[in-house]
């Protein structure tokens, strides 16, 4: 299969506009009612439809932009099988700009549920853990009453009298004669005279859904988790949307996140970084035990393997960062004061060994 982009002849960056203008040229051109026998053109019109039917789509176009064509295979492409699938599949691009003397009779059609979205914060906790959490959704739903027909017991549809069960109306503009779909029926053909009193027609009802939902450890901010058949009902036999449950990780009062490492600040005075120490950290499971060895300089970073979040596929644990601030006091004693004087008369005497000799001597 040739590159998407290529077949529609539009950059990588192109819009929707651009992509929709380019699509419509070319289906123009292409269209079999225009190449009658001429099976290559048939065939470029398969492929162009295809292609616009990906590159329309925003999460199929990021999926083939990332992957290729081999990411999207398995996915509902449109599936189709004749010209009528494609004319119901891009008729409200085409109505307004093909007209080849003729008009379709088209009857209700499978028309798929809408997707759902739904946010879920997570802590950190739960992050590393996993958790089973428990969404509550507000959808439309196959109505019970009339199994979605959306008509009362006992009725049936009727032929639309505005376009004769056509589904399009024909007006002539210029030496065209276009065809559009039916304001009426809304290119069905058929209408409902007795709809269903418990969805007034529509074929689906408004239904609260509780379900549980595990979330693995480690997932990140932004994940998005697909729950198949979970969004709005479908239509006319048309299959139902799907659920996307998107993850957000609330701040944590201790810890900031880098990847899947976590970082902690510890505060230390300058007395206890330079002669080193031992301090407590907290960690997402407890407590453990860092030794600050002496001379620690402020802004320094030390690590605690395995304390950190878990990678999804392979649980491998990031590490906890403890960044070190050092605090420098505000208000001391007398003795206190005397002592640091005392030890920077010292320091002044005797100059650490670390430094230049050129610094002991001033110069």
């Amino acid at each position: 299969m040739p590159d998407y982009y290529e077949l529609l002849g539009v950059p990588r960056h192109a819009g929707p506009e651009e992509i929709k203008s380019a699509y419509r040229q070319l289906a123009l051109k292409y269209h079999p009612d225009r190449n009658p026998g001429n099976k290559e053109a048939e065939e470029k019109f398969k492929q162009i439809s295809e292609a616009y039917q990906v590159l329309s789509d925003p999460e199929r176009r990021h999926l083939y932009d990332l992957y290729g064509e081999a990411a999207l295979h398995g996915m509902d492409l449109g599936g189709f099988g004749a010209f009528d699938d494609l004319f119901r599949g891009f008729g409200d691009l085409f109505e307004d700009f093909f007209s080849f003397g003729r008009s379709r009779r088209r009857g209700p059609s499978p028309q798929p549920g809408a997707d759902l979205r739904h946010r879920i914060t997570l802590t950190l906790e739960e992050v590393l853990r996993g958790v089973d959490k428990e969404v509550v959704i507000t959808r439309r739903a196959t109505c019970q009453e009339c199994g979605g027909s959306g008509i009362r017991a006992g009725s049936q549809r009727t032929t639309c009298g505005r376009c004769q069960g056509r589904g399009q109306v024909a007006s002539q503009r210029g030496m065209l004669r276009v065809f559009t779909t039916c304001p009426v029926c809304r290119g069905e053909g058929t209408v409902v005279s007795q709809p269903c009193a418990a969805c007034r027609g529509s074929g689906t009802v408004r239904e609260e859904k509780r379900m549980q939902v595990r979330i693995p450890p480690g997932v990140d901010a932004g994940t998005r988790l697909r729950l198949r058949g979970e969004g709005e009902a479908g239509r006319f036999g048309g299959p139902p949307g799907d659920l996307y449950i998107e993850i957000r990780v609330a701040p944590h009062p201790l810890f900031t996140l880098q990847g899947k490492n976590l970082v902690y600040r510890a505060t230390l005075s300058f007395v206890a970084a330079a002669l080193g120490t031992q301090i407590t950290v907290p960690t997402l499971e407890g407590e453990a035990t860092l030794t600050i060895p002496p001379g620690t300089q402020n802004g320094a970073v030390f690590s605690l393997p395995g304390q950190g979040l878990p990678e999804v596929r392979n649980h491998h644990r990031g590490d906890l960062l403890v960044e070190v601030h050092l605090q420098t006091p505000t208000q001391l004693s007398p003795r206190q004061a005397e002592l640091l004087r005392e030890f920077l008369r010292l320091q002044e005497e005797s100059p650490p060994r670390d430094k230049p000799a050129r610094n002991r001597q001033g110069a």
